[in-house]
């Protein structure tokens, strides 16, 4: 069995500022599919309410092969489903790129601080840490090691 990373759910109070935020800082672009799924509103998938999905205010962007879901948060939802959890907790998300010093560069010029962590956790990667609007810990990190894992 194969399985792969397909999408990070990121509730927040503002969408359209986590929107704005993943597709000009980190390059993402609408996910299409999920965005004319969501278009088309009760019964059409997301967007319905009870046994229509999450009626929300919510965004899709992806880099072509992972997806992220931008939710509004919504702290009843594990009350009105009857389920124990409710799926808001923070973590953080991973991207990789062949440039970091080229993405400090684009953190410097939009003024978001950063933690520069070099190869700290993982030998050869070199990881910096930031905040995205609502305060959510975004990873980015190369790897120096020559390999694709």
């Amino acid at each position: 069995m194969k399985i792969k990373l397909h999408h990070v759910n990121f509730c927040s109070t503002d969408v359209a500022a986590m929107d704005e935020f993943y597709r000009e800082v980190m390059d993402m672009a609408p996910e299409p599919s999920l965005n004319a799924v969501r278009a088309a509103g009760p019964g059409g998938g997301p967007g319905g309410g009870p046994g229509g999905g999450y009626s929300g205010k919510v965004a899709f962007v992806t880099d072509g092969t992972t997806q992220m879901h931008l939710a509004e948060r919504d702290l009843g939802v594990g009350f009105r489903t009857g389920q124990a959890i409710n799926p808001l907790e923070r973590g953080h998300i991973a991207f990789r790129t062949d440039d970091i010093e080229a993405f400090k560069a684009r953190l410097r010029e939009r003024g978001i601080p950063f933690a520069d962590y070099g190869a700290w956790a993982m030998a050869g990667w070199e990881q910096i840490f930031f905040h995205d609007p609502e305060g959510n810990v975004v990873e980015v990190h190369q790897d120096r090691t020559g390999t694709s894992a």
